[in-house]
C-alpha cells in the first residue's frame, strides 16, 4: 500500500507510535472530517476505508469515457458543516452556490407554456424574502398559498427542542394546519423528500421542522442551492485525499476492519488482515449496521437501537441524448414520477449532446425494479416535460441504486441515534446517522465527524483547531 507512507512503514508503525494515535474506520465524509480536525490538532491519524476510494455515498465512476455521480447531491448556503470542509479541502470554488435561491418547477399537467413556476427569495428579512415568490406561485391556488403562509409561521414556532416532535409525523401535522395534498405536493414534499427522503407522512415533524425552520425560516439566503460542477469524485476523493496527505494523516483504502477491542490500559487495537493497529482513540464512521457489528461489549447501553434505524432508499435516472433538450441547470416536476432533474454534460466531459441525472428519492417501490421498466416509465415522462427531447436520440440510459443511501427519518428516530461518546474509553461514533439533528445529509455527516474529533480531542487534552468550529458561529 503507498498512500501517503513511508517505505517499508506497516501500518501497526504508524498507528502505535507513542504518543497520541488515532485510527478513523470509513472514509466519507464524516471519516474524512473526523480525520482532518484530529490531525489538525496534532494527533497522529491512520484513516481506513474498505472501499477502493474515499467518499462514502457521495462518489464517482467512468462509463464509456463520461465520469459519473451515483447520485446528484446538493447543499445549502445554511449547511456551513459541509461549506467549511469544502474550504478545508479547496474545493469551495468547484462546488459553488446560487446567487439567490431560484427553483424552477414545471407542472405537467398543465398546457404547454404555463408549466413553469419559480420558487424564489427576494433581498429581503424573513419570512417576506419569500412572499413574493408564493404569492405568485402558479402550483397553487390563492386560497392554498394563503394557508402556506399560516402554516410556515406556525412551523416557525415549533421548538427545535421540544422531544415530543420527533413522535409525531409532518403529513398529519401539515393536514392538522389546513394544508391541502396538492400543497404537499407542489411545496412541501417538492422540498421535503429532496432533503429528508421521505414523504411528509412518512417523516419526522421534529426534522421536518428542523429542515423548514432551518432552510427557509431563519435567513434569507440560507436555502440558496450548490451543487458541484464537477465529479463528486474530484471533491470527495481527490481533494479530500490531497487534504488528508498534507495533514499527515495515513490513509489506507481496500483495508476492511475485522474488529475493534481495548486492553486493560484503554490502549485500542484494531484488526485488519494481517495486522493489529493499536490506538489512544478509534473513530467508528461506517454505516449504523457496521457499527453495531464492530461495537465491543458494553459500548452503548442499548447497542441493538442502531439496528431499529431503518434505511430508505434513493434511484438516480441517468440519460444522454444526441442533442440539448434542457436549457436550464436544473428543474423540479410535478404531476409526474420525475422529481429532480440535473444537467451534468460538462460535469461528467459529454462533447457531444446532453446528460441529464434525475434524482428519484424515496424511491422504495422503484429501487428494484428493471432497467427496462425504469426505461419505459422515464423517458416519456421526459418527453412530457421537455418538448425538445421528443425528437432527440436516446444514446444511453442507466440507473444507480442505492438502497440504503440514508437512513430513514421516521417519527420516533431520534431516540435511536447516539451521540458521538460512547460507553467506552476513547471509541466514539460518527457519520449522518449518528444525532447531528440534521437528517441524513453532506452536512450531518461532516457535522458527526466535526463532534466526534472534539470528543477525541477532549478526551486526549488536545485544544480544538481554531479553525475547526468556524461553521458554528456562521450558522
Amino acid at each position: 500500500m503507498t498512500d501517503g507512507t513511508q517505505p517499508g512503514a506497516s501500518l501497526a508503525d504508524t498507528a502505535g507510535r507513542l504518543g497520541r494515535d488515532a485510527v478513523v474506520i470509513g472514509g466519507g465524509l464524516a471519516g474524512i472530517t473526523a480525520a482532518l480536525a484530529l490531525a489538525d490538532a496534532g494527533v497522529r491519524v491512520t484513516l481506513l476505508e474498505g472501499r477502493p476510494r474515499l467518499g462514502g455515498l457521495a462518489f464517482s465512476f467512468q462509463r464509456d469515457g463520461l465520469t459519473v455521480d451515483n447520485g446528484q447531491h446538493v447543499y445549502l448556503r445554511c449547511c456551513t458543516a459541509y461549506r467549511w470542509f469544502l474550504d478545508r479541502i479547496e474545493g469551495a470554488a468547484l462546488a459553488p452556490l446560487q446567487d439567490r435561491l431560484d427553483v424552477p418547477v414545471l407542472d405537467v399537467a398543465r398546457p404547454e407554456g404555463r408549466r413553469l413556476g419559480r420558487l424564489r427569495r427576494d433581498a429581503l428579512p424573513v419570512p417576506l424574502h419569500l412572499g413574493r415568490s408564493l404569492a405568485t406561485y402558479p402550483h397553487l391556488s390563492l386560497a392554498e398559498r394563503a394557508r402556506v403562509g399560516r402554516a410556515a409561521l406556525a412551523l416557525k414556532g415549533l421548538d427545535l427542542a421540544d422531544p415530543n416532535l420527533d413522535t409525531q409525523d409532518f403529513g398529519s401535522w401539515l393536514t392538522a394546519h389546513g394544508q391541502s395534498a396538492r400543497a404537499v405536493e407542489a411545496l412541501w414534499d417538492l422540498v421535503g423528500v429532496a432533503t429528508l427522503n421521505a414523504v411528509a407522512g412518512e417523516c419526522s415533524l421534529g426534522l421536518a421542522a428542523m429542515v423548514f425552520k432551518t432552510g427557509l425560516l431563519s435567513d434569507p439566503g440560507a436555502a440558496d442551492i450548490g451543487w458541484a460542477r464537477v465529479p463528486l469524485g474530484d471533491l470527495h476523493d481527490r481533494l479530500a485525499r490531497k487534504a488528508l496527505d498534507s495533514a499527515g494523516v495515513r490513509t489506507e483504502i481496500r483495508t476492511r476492519v475485522t474488529s475493534i477491542s481495548t486492553d486493560d490500559n484503554g490502549t485500542w487495537s484494531v484488526q485488519v488482515p494481517g495486522e493489529t493497529l493499536r490506538a489512544d482513540a478509534v473513530v467508528l464512521a461506517v454505516p449504523q449496521r457496521e457499527a453495531h457489528d464492530l461495537l465491543p461489549a458494553g459500548a452503548l447501553d442499548a447497542p441493538e437501537r442502531l439496528l431499529e434505524i431503518g434505511t430508505a432508499p434513493i434511484l438516480n435516472v441517468h440519460v444522454v441524448y444526441d442533442r440539448k433538450v434542457l436549457g436550464r441547470p436544473f428543474f423540479a416536476a410535478l404531476g409526474s414520477p420525475v422529481q429532480w432533474v440535473f444537467d451534468r454534460t460538462e460535469a461528467s466531459g459529454l462533447h457531444q449532446g446532453q446528460y441529464l441525472a434525475l434524482s428519484q428519492s424515496a424511491a422504495q417501490d422503484e429501487i428494484d425494479e428493471p432497467v427496462a421498466a425504469l426505461r419505459e416509465r422515464y423517458l416519456p415522462e421526459l418527453e412530457r416535460l421537455l418538448p425538445r427531447a421528443r425528437g432527440a436520440e436516446v444514446k444511453d440510459f442507466f440507473v444507480t441504486r442505492e438502497r440504503t443511501a440514508t437512513f430513514a427519518p421516521t417519527p420516533g428516530v431520534g431516540r435511536l441515534r447516539p451521540g458521538a461518546r460512547t460507553k467506552a474509553s476513547g471509541l466514539y461514533l460518527a457519520g449522518a446517522w449518528t444525532a447531528t439533528g440534521w437528517p441524513a445529509t453532506m452536512e450531518s455527516a461532516v457535522r458527526s465527524g466535526v463532534s466526534a474529533a472534539d470528543a477525541v480531542l477532549g478526551a486526549l487534552g488536545r485544544p480544538r483547531p481554531r479553525h475547526l468550529f468556524e461553521f458554528e458561529e456562521a450558522a
